[in-house]
C-alpha cells in the first residue's frame, strides 16, 4: 500500500490520511521507515496472542469514531486481512464509499487461506471501486455479480514497492548472514522458507519442517536453509524444535521487507505459504514451491514461476528434489514474469478515484 500512499500525497486535489490499527506492530513499523510514511491516526491494537474475535471487535470500536470524525469521500483498504474486513463493514455502516486494492482474489475454499478468504469476500461485497491486479481477479468478480463497471484492472502496488526496493542495496545483515553460512555464487545455494498460515498450523507444519530437515540433511554440502519464523506459537514450537539442531538451517526472527526481498532475489529456491511472496518471487523470477493445496494467485502457477505441492513430507521432498537435481526442469521455473503488475497501479489507483469523485 505504501506506493500509493506516496503516490496520493503528491497529487493536487487530495487530501489522504494514514490510518493504522497495527495489527501486526513488528511488521508494520518497518515499513513505515522504509517507506517513511507517518500515520495520522495509529490506533495501536496489538496484544500478546490476540484471537480473531477479540482484535475484530477491537477494530469495531476503536475504527468507527475515526470514520466518524473524518467522514472521508473515500477509504481505501488493501488485501484481506481482520483489518480490511470490519473496515469495510465500517465503511458500510457509515456510508463511506471504499475502494478495494488487490481485489477479486480467491481461491473458492472458504478454509483456505483463513480467515483471508472470507475477509475478502465481505471487502467485495461492501466495496464501491474493485481495484483488481490482474484480469483473472476482474474474472471472479464478474462472477460474482460486481457490475464491471465497478472494476479496474491496476495491477498490484506491492509489485510498485519491490521494484523501488530491489533498486535499494542490501542491507549488512543480508551480506553478514552470507559470510557466515558460505552463501553466495560458487558457494552455497540460499533456499528461503516462509510458513505461517493458520490452516497449517499442526501436523501441517510439522509435516513442513519435517520436509526441510529431510532436504537439509540431503543438501547439506549444497545449500543452506534460511527461515525468517513468525512469532506466533504455532509456529515457533515446532520449527524449533524439529529444526534447531539441523547444522545448515538457520531460524531467524521476523524479516524485515527490505533484507526479505534480498533474501528472495539471492535464493536458490522459495518454500512458502505465504501470499505476497508469491507474486514477488515470481515477479523476481526465483522458483517457489508453495506449501498448500490451492492459492488466490494462479497467474504465478500459470507464469511457470509457481507450483503448488501441498503439505504432505513426501510431495514436498520429492518437487524440491526435482527442481534441484534436473538443471533443465529447474530452468523452466527461473525465469522472471509480470502477471502481477507493472509498477504503475498506484498511480492508476490514484487516477481512478480522481475520476470517480463526484
Amino acid at each position: 500500500m505504501a506506493p500509493v500512499v506516496l503516490n496520493l500525497a503528491r497529487t493536487p486535489g487530495i487530501d489522504a490520511k494514514v490510518c493504522v490499527t497495527a495489527q501486526h506492530r513488528q511488521m508494520l513499523d518497518q515499513v513505515l521507515n522504509i517507506f517513511n510514511i507517518q500515520p495520522d491516526v495509529d490506533l495501536n491494537l496489538m496484544r500478546p496472542n490476540q484471537g480473531l474475535t477479540e482484535l475484530t471487535a477491537d477494530i469495531l470500536t476503536r475504527l468507527d469514531p475515526v470514520l466518524k470524525d473524518l467522514h472521508p469521500d473515500w477509504v481505501l483498504i488493501q488485501g484481506d486481512t481482520t483489518t480490511v474486513m470490519v473496515t469495510a463493514l465500517l465503511c458500510y455502516y457509515n456510508r463511506i464509499k471504499m475502494g478495494h486494492v488487490e481485489a477479486g482474489l480467491r481461491t473458492g475454499d472458504k478454509w483456505q487461506p483463513f480467515p483471508e478468504e472470507i475477509n475478502r469476500m465481505i471487502a467485495g461485497v461492501a466495496a464501491d471501486l474493485h481495484f483488481a491486479p490482474t484480469e483473472h481477479s476482474r474474472q471472479n468478480l464478474l462472477r460474482e455479480g460486481v457490475p464491471d463497471e465497478q472494476i479496474i484492472v491496476t495491477g498490484n502496488p506491492a509489485i510498485d514497492a519491490l521494484q523501488m526496493i530491489v533498486q535499494r542495496p542490501a542491507p549488512p545483515e543480508v551480506g553478514q548472514l552470507f559470510a557466515d553460512h558460505d552463501i553466495g555464487p560458487e558457494k552455497k545455494g540460499l533456499v528461503l522458507i516462509t510458513a505461517h498460515r493458520r490452516e497449517n498450523f499442526g501436523k501441517p507444519l510439522e509435516n513442513i519442517c519435517t520436509a526441510i530437515r529431510l532436504l537439509a540433511e540431503q543438501y547439506a554440502d549444497r545449500l543452506h536453509f534460511v527461515w525468517p519464523v513468525h512469532l506466533n506459537p504455532n509456529v515457533q514450537e515446532p520449527a524449533h524444535r524439529l529444526l534447531d539442531q539441523v547444522s545448515n538451517v538457520t531460524l531467524l526472527p521476523p524479516a524485515d521487507y527490505l533484507p526479505m526481498v534480498h533474501l528472495q532475489r539471492h535464493a536458490t529456491l522459495v518454500l512458502t505459504d505465504s501470499g505476497g511472496i508469491q507474486e514477488e518471487a515470481t515477479g523476481l523470477g526465483v522458483p517457489t514451491l508453495v506449501m498448500r493445496e490451492v492459492t488466490e494467485r494462479p497467474e504465478g502457477v500459470e507464469a511457470g514461476v509457481l507450483k503448488l505441492v501441498g503439505t504432505e513430507t513426501e510431495r514436498i521432498v520429492g518437487e524440491a528434489q526435482r527442481l534441484l537435481e534436473n538443471p533443465e526442469v529447474y530452468q523452466t521455473m527461473a525465469h522472471a514474469a509480470n502477471p502481477f503488475g507493472d509498477g504503475h497501479a498506484a498511480e492508476r489507483i490514484t487516477q481512478a478515484l480522481l475520476k470517480h469523485h463526484d
